[in-house]
């Protein structure tokens, strides 16, 4: 079976073909960095006029990459949540028109479940049960995996998500959005130990998170620390206190992993989302599942933030279980993990 997948959720347009034979036929992404640059984050209203723009000439070029026609594919799938509603809406009325136009089941995906599936891409891929770490900017959260559709949520960020504190984090420091790749990189540099910053929400039991509190931290360490410096000096403590965040974010990370997969006895762990691409957080976690007798899953990098590729792949599975929408759609800006089926 071959499937079209369309993924418009936040300010990414993704496009791929995933074949369950051959895999990822084509794949296209749209990043609307440009776009949102300006303004500091993401503006919903210009994300969904940008997906509009880009949605339809970004599949006309992945079937040609692919050598494909319509009539080659046996379904379309599309992120219907959650999300920003608008975003989400032009997938969802594009995905569902074309699969009516061209007679093909139509199958809404669950945007977490496409990243928490989007390690089954590669060919180290794992197996079930496992634990989750699902982490960008605007999610991040533990889930226990006992296979497609059945999930059971551990623990979830009660304010920012760890991307989202990334983000703002690095709008103290002078960084440009997006803040988060451009902070990892400034911490490589930065001094071990010169400050010290939270751990939030480590010192009780419970797998939630909280970021707010260590972001407030930061910002007081940067009016208290980046006064009356050269442009020398103001260079190195920046990066040191980027240094400070990005261990804190990965440290508590770690350990709420950790927690998990003991709570649920279990050894292998999965990490995806925009965050998961974070080469120290990925170094972390190798040292902590290693020593739990465990290992540790990512999709590849470019398949770590928004992506067609994922949305297929996750579509793929739910049409091979019998899911064909209707001829309505509905875009769920909020949708439980919990609440979908299991195949």
């Amino acid at each position: 079976m071959r499937i079209l997948g369309i993924e418009t959720s936040c300010d990414e347009t993704g496009i791929a073909i995933y074949d369950d034979d051959k895999g990822i036929m084509a794949h296209r992404l749209y990043s609307q960095i440009a776009v949102h640059a300006d303004y500091g984050g993401v503006v919903p209203e210009l994300a969904s006029r940008d997906h509009v723009r880009k949605t339809i000439p970004l599949i006309q070029a992945v079937l040609k990459d692919a050598n494909l026609t319509p009539q080659d594919l046996d379904g379309v799938a599309y992120t219907a949540g959650p999300g920003l509603v608008g975003a989400l809406l032009v997938g969802c009325s594009i995905g569902r028109s074309l699969a009516y136009g061209w007679d093909l089941p139509a199958v809404p995906v669950h945007h977490m479940e496409g990243h928490l599936l989007a390690p089954m891409l590669e060919d180290d891929a794992p197996e079930f049960p496992f634990i989750a770490l699902l982490v960008s900017g605007g999610h991040t959260m533990l889930v226990r995996v006992e296979g497609i559709g059945q999930y059971k949520l551990l623990g979830e960020s009660v304010d920012d998500a760890a991307g989202e504190a990334f983000d703002k984090t690095a709008k103290l420091l002078g960084l440009d959005y997006p803040g988060g790749p451009a902070l990892a990189k400034m911490a490589e540099s930065g001094v071990a130990g010169r400050f010290k910053l939270p751990r939030p929400m480590t010192d009780r039991p419970g797998l939630d998170f909280s970021f707010s509190g260590l972001k407030t931290a930061a910002s007081t360490l940067v009016r208290k620390e980046c006064l009356e410096l050269t442009a020398t000096e103001l260079k190195q403590t920046h990066a040191d206190i980027a240094h400070a965040f990005q261990q804190a974010v990965i440290d508590t990370l770690a350990i709420k992993c950790k927690r998990a997969l003991k709570q649920e006895n279990l050894n292998r762990l999965v990490i995806a989302g925009g965050v998961s691409a974070n080469t120290a957080l990925r170094e972390k976690l190798a040292v902590t599942t290693k020593k739990l007798g465990g290992s540790v899953f990512y999709p590849r990098p470019e398949f770590c933030t928004d992506n067609g590729a994922m949305i297929a792949y996750a579509g793929l599975q739910r049409l091979k279980a019998g899911t064909n929408a209707d001829l309505t759609f509905k875009a769920n800006p909020r949708w439980s993990l919990e609440s979908l089926p299991a195949i």
